[in-house]
């Protein structure tokens, strides 16, 4: 088990890392808006016991980028652009250092799912799994969808709240529809309520995801 914390050269600040080291499948947790990755890793135990290990970046100022995420992409620069940049770099460090990439999933809540929504649509990859809750694509305009096989296969569970405060229902749809557009094996689901929280429902089935990819149990 480690439970320490590393620094990540790309962000300058610190990484929280847990879980067996010999696990199968390894989990990059980005974090919300003024979270740290505590959060995440609090969030992480609600899964319950998973064959998993996990890799928290901190954004520096516990936020990824200053302005909401629906604004101009402009107005998020350069801050988003160097985020993108460390989780990109931080997906090919897991991958350089023996980290299959059908081992690899991607867990993001509010602006931590925002930056990997955008990611996974903007720089396509070959990845295990993507679970985000309550996030869309970043910007005031609709981006281009990705390449229709730019994710063929990718499992990407989707969960968020219809009335949110702060991530509109129909921003996490177009989302959605670009998944689909890009091949990718979407599981989605809004569930009713007003708070900007991952409930139950999305913890469980974020669970069975890992635990069925690891097992080898997904088509």
């Amino acid at each position: 088990m480690d439970d320490g914390t590393a620094r990540n050269p790309h962000l300058g600040q610190r990484v929280l890392r847990w879980g067996p080291a010999t696990a199968p499948i390894v989990v990059l947790a980005a974090h919300g808006r003024g979270q740290e990755p505590e959060f995440m890793q609090r969030l992480a135990g609600r899964f319950g016991p998973l064959p998993a290990r996990f890799v928290a970046p901190a954004a520096a100022g516990d936020s990824w980028y200053p302005q909401p995420f629906r604004q101009p992409l402009a107005a998020n620069q350069p801050n988003l652009g160097h985020a993108l940049d460390a989780l990109d770099r931080q997906i090919d460090e897991l991958l350089g250092a023996g980290t299959p990439a059908r081992a690899l999933v991607l867990l993001g809540f509010s602006q931590g799912a925002c930056l990997l929504t955008h990611l996974l649509l903007t720089r396509p990859r070959p990845l295990g799994a993507a679970l985000l809750f309550t996030g869309g694509f970043i910007g005031a305009e609709p981006i281009p969808a990705p390449a229709p096989a730019a994710l063929d296969g990718l499992p990407v569970l989707v969960r968020s709240i219809r009335d949110d405060p702060w991530v509109p229902a129909h921003r996490v749809l177009d989302s959605a529809d670009l998944f689909k557009a890009a091949g990718a094996r979407l599981d989605l689901h809004i569930a009713p309520g007003d708070e900007h929280v991952v409930t139950d429902e999305a913890c469980v089935a974020g669970a069975d995801l890992i635990h069925r990819l690891a097992a080898g149990d997904l088509p």
